[in-house]
Formats: structure tokens, C-alpha cells, sequence
């Protein structure tokens, strides 16, 4: 398996993935993720100068993503790790982690000063990842996402 930055024809095996999982974890899909422009238009909606997505592959099949971007709502210092899902083929095999430090790294090469992370509080694996790798609960949403399904928001100072 290979991490690799989005690719236009990603679209939709993305977009699949993200809703197999909503479906999965029986998350609402009014006032979520899902609703967003860029599902459809991952590629196009990651290609700010400071905005980047990855997908791992295997043997030609995309098994998931994760990106950051500017936090929208938020000042230039914060990003958002977004769109982090994957297949359940891809799950437990650390790949995860792998996606984890590298939108990290990534956020830090954009020079943002802290990540910001909203969740679902069904999504336990991903709030735990979050938690071992230094993000903090917040009591309510920063920015203006939109995502009023998430009831568990964080942030991680990048240094």
C-alpha cells in the first residue's frame, strides 16, 4: 500500500468510501461532511497553495484518504485535518497513523500554527489516534464548517 496525493480520478472512490463509512457508523449525513461541495470535488477542493489530500492506494484500488486545509472561519494559523476515512480493508494496519503524521508534517510545512479536528463521537478509533498524538477537546466549534453532526471538536498546537 501507497500514501500519494489525490489524483482528479480519485473523486468518487473517495467519495464512496465516505459514505460506506457514514453508513457504517450510522452517522447522519444532514448537517455533516457528506454535504460539503468538495465530496464531490475532492481533488479540486484541496488545490490551494496551502491545502493538500492523500489517498492510499493498493494495487490500483483507493482505500482512503485524509487532507488539511484552512479552517474555514478561522485566521491563517489554523487548519483542519478533514475527510479522513477509509475502507475497512485498510483499517488496522497502521495506515492511520501513517496519514495522521503525514497531514501533520504537511500542516506544518504550510506553516499553520494549530490543527483543528472535528468528530463524531462514534468515530472511537479516529478520537483515540487524535488524543495519543496530542490534540486537546475543546468545548465548542471553532471556524465554520457547518458540521453540526460532530459533537467532538479538538485542537493540536503544531510545533
Amino acid at each position: 500500500m501507497i500514501i500519494r496525493e489525490i489524483k482528479p480520478e480519485d473523486n468518487q472512490y473517495i467519495q464512496t468510501i465516505m459514505t460506506n463509512c457514514f453508513e457504517e457508523f450510522d452517522l447522519p449525513i444532514s448537517g455533516s461532511s457528506l454535504e460539503d461541495v468538495d465530496v464531490k470535488r475532492m481533488y479540486e477542493g484541496f488545490q490551494d497553495r496551502r491545502a493538500i489530500y492523500y489517498v492510499v492506494e493498493d494495487e490500483g484500488s483507493v482505500l482512503g484518504g485524509g487532507g488539511v486545509k484552512q479552517l474555514k472561519g478561522a485566521d491563517q494559523d489554523t487548519c483542519e485535518l478533514q475527510k479522513m476515512y477509509f475502507h475497512p480493508d485498510a483499517r488496522g494496519k497502521g495506515l492511520g497513523k501513517q496519514m495522521f503524521d503525514l497531514c501533520m508534517k504537511s500542516a506544518k510545512d504550510f506553516n499553520y500554527k494549530l490543527c483543528y479536528i472535528e468528530s463524531a463521537s462514534q468515530l472511537k478509533s479516529a478520537i483515540k489516534l487524535y488524543e495519543k498524538n496530542g490534540f486537546k477537546h475543546l468545548n465548542k466549534p471553532l471556524g465554520n464548517t457547518g458540521h453540526i453532526i460532530c459533537g467532538v471538536y479538538m485542537l493540536k498546537e503544531l510545533t
